[in-house]
């Protein structure tokens, strides 16, 4: 057996497993069951004549050798991809696949813009990862995907980020917080306040600290929560206020759970940006997703995301109703 006997599908496991060291992790990403995967590792190690990993108490990590058909796999895929980008660039858009990776907050309108941009090209195949930004950055560090869309650009990483949308920061309370009617709150009114935030690191919560810290407010921060609808279940459950996009309210208009707090300097009016490594060789099927989300973002502008006056408190009679005009 020599190394030409391997499989690409061995291969990609073999890159799985360099990525997340376990097993069944791995086995996940690829659909496959943990069992199933061990076995073509074993396969693949049989073929290359010595192990590929190795079992340290709890922790699994790759052998020497494992390392380096690990780097010799991703060389091979590199060298596929650069032979489908070619490819696609005689066939234009008829044929390709876009691998992109989005901020959880983004997961509200993102995938709508990707429905249009497949009416347009049905012949091409999109991959979707929804994570939290740590995740993100770990596989925009591993060059990944195709493009990633965040709603800041990382300081650390040689990039090119591309603003295309505008994501306003909102204040929510719940409806009966005795807030939700008053008009221009000073943000010292919120001092105290107990606020339901995004994990340490998140680029909502670092606005929304540096926004109250310039007003001499410390933000009362009762607990983190890891998704945007917990935050919200958590707001309607009149556990606190939160700061949060805007972009993630655009299904509640009518639950009657949430109002918008007028607080004097919001929304705070950040973008959402599309980013990729920099140096990357951009497929046609990426820079045509660049120009559509451009052109559509600009379009867009957070039209179809419901303003303050939409979650307006509700009068007496109508508490626990709607509130406001809809869009």
């Amino acid at each position: 057996m020599t190394p030409r006997n391997a499989t690409l599908h061995q291969l990609e496991i073999m890159l799985a497993l360099g990525r997340h060291l376990n097993m069944t992790r791995a086995a996940k990403e690829l659909h496959m069951t943990p069992a199933a995967l061990s076995i073509q590792i074993k396969q693949l190690s049989k073929t290359m004549g010595m192990p590929l990993h190795e079992q340290v108490g709890k922790r699994l990590f790759l052998t020497p050798a494992g390392t380096l058909v690990e780097v010799a796999s991703r060389d091979i895929f590199d060298r596929l991809e650069a032979l489908g980008v070619a490819l696609a660039e005689t066939r234009g858009l008829e044929r390709g696949s876009l691998r992109l990776s989005i901020i959880t907050s983004a997961k509200y309108f993102v995938p709508r813009l990707l429905g249009g941009f497949c009416k347009l090209h049905p012949g091409i195949d999109v991959s979707l990862e929804v994570d939290n930004r740590d995740r993100l950055l770990e596989r925009l560090t591993r060059n990944l995907d195709d493009l990633y869309i965040m709603g800041n650009t990382p300081d650390n990483l040689n990039v090119v980020s591309l603003p295309f949308m505008m994501n306003p920061l909102v204040v929510v309370a719940p409806a009966s917080h005795p807030l939700a009617s008053e008009r221009d709150i000073p943000p010292s009114r919120l001092a105290g306040e107990p606020f339901i935030m995004r994990e340490p690191g998140s680029g909502t919560r670092l606005a929304a600290e540096r926004f109250f810290g310039t007003h001499g407010v410390h933000l009362a921060v009762r607990m983190a929560l890891g998704s945007n609808e917990a935050i919200k279940q958590a707001v309607a459950g009149e556990m606190g206020l939160a700061v949060v996009s805007q972009h993630t309210l655009s299904l509640d208009v009518a639950s009657g759970a949430f109002a918008v707090l007028d607080v004097q300097g919001f929304p705070l009016m950040r973008q959402w940006y599309a980013i990729y490594p920099a140096g990357k060789q951009m497929s046609p099927v990426s820079r045509a997703f660049l120009a559509y989300l451009e052109e559509e973002g600009a379009c867009d502008g957070g039209r179809e995301v419901p303003g303050k006056e939409s979650y307006a408190a509700p009068s007496p009679e109508q508490h626990g109703g709607a509130r406001g005009d809809e869009p």
